[in-house]
């Protein structure tokens, strides 16, 4: 186990878990009923560095880098998000937490959903933002003119890495200021971030979420087809994903929030923190007196 810094108020841990044949990176902070972070692309766990010290107040946060992802196993397969669901559910029986409220964003949104559809028992409450439920209804205006470019670019075998290598600081920084409306990131993340997504290999796992679209799509109509979300759910929007994974979740939610930020980026957590806080403490407080007890 290794510490790092605080952040904030938190005092920040980190360790490596062995589950579902790789090792996570996860750090944890806090204390009280587990709230879970998913980060997205191309992020790691830091993506969170401005909410962990708030939230750890209260709660018990863990916030690992999704397989592949920063210090993660950059594992041969298992990027569809059955698979990285897996992974997160394999966390939260090493940290014996049986249940937990899960905040995910972009890649981490996927994941989040389909864990929340396949074990309803181990989520008390659902975050989601800036991405996509798979291929459900309701996207249809934000995806009009087809997803964004990079979808198609990430998801050809081996040609993003081919280009990319050498040039990565590049290509992640456009992500970086595009993702905050061009107000950048603070310092030490940005360095974090350009240091995770840095090699081929890392840059082969990133994409290797993209390529697994298709089956992780599939795993989330299956889910639909057999099952809803009945854990309260909370989707929060900003630019450019506005509404559109709020409609989604509409037909399948039992009790569905939405939220969209307004002058804010796709970076929500980093963006705009306090506007997250403000919306998020309250849907995770309702919630806590929800938490069941330890076997």
């Amino acid at each position: 186990m290794s510490h790092t810094p605080a952040t904030g108020a938190a005092q920040i841990q980190q360790r490596r878990i062995a589950i579902n044949g790789i090792h996570a990176n996860v750090a944890t902070a806090g204390t009280g009923p587990a709230v879970v972070l998913l980060h997205g692309f191309p992020h790691t766990w830091q993506l969170w560095s401005e909410i962990i010290g708030p939230l750890s107040s209260h709660y018990r946060v863990i916030a690992p880098d999704l397989r592949g992802f920063g210090a993660s196993t950059r594992a041969p397969d298992g990027y569809d998000a059955g698979t990285m669901a897996a992974d997160v559910e394999g966390i939260l029986d090493v940290l014996a937490e049986p249940t937990a409220a899960v905040v995910g964003i972009d890649v981490g949104t996927t994941v989040a959903v389909l864990l929340a559809l396949r074990r309803p028992d181990r989520i008390r409450r659902l975050v989601v933002m800036e991405g996509l439920a798979g291929t459900l209804p309701g996207a249809e205006d934000f995806l009009a003119a087809g997803p964004p470019w990079w979808f198609g670019f990430h998801a050809v075998p081996g040609l993003a890495e081919t280009v990319l290598t050498g040039h990565e600081a590049q290509y992640i920084d456009w992500f970086l200021a595009a993702g905050t409306r061009g107000r950048g990131v603070p310092p030490d993340v940005h360095d974090a971030f350009i240091n995770a997504y840095t090699g081929r290999d890392a840059l082969r796992c990133a994409f290797a979420f993209y390529r697994a679209l298709p089956t992780s799509a599939w795993q989330i109509n299956d889910a639909v087809a057999d099952g809803r979300l009945t854990a309260p759910t909370l989707a929060i929007g900003a630019h450019p994903v506005g509404n559109a994974l709020e409609r989604q979740l509409r037909p399948i939610a039992d009790d569905l929030t939405g939220h969209v930020i307004p002058d804010c980026g796709h970076i929500i957590p980093l963006d705009r923190p306090q506007e997250l806080l403000s919306i998020l403490t309250p849907f995770l407080a309702a919630g806590s007196r929800d938490r069941l007890p330890l076997p």
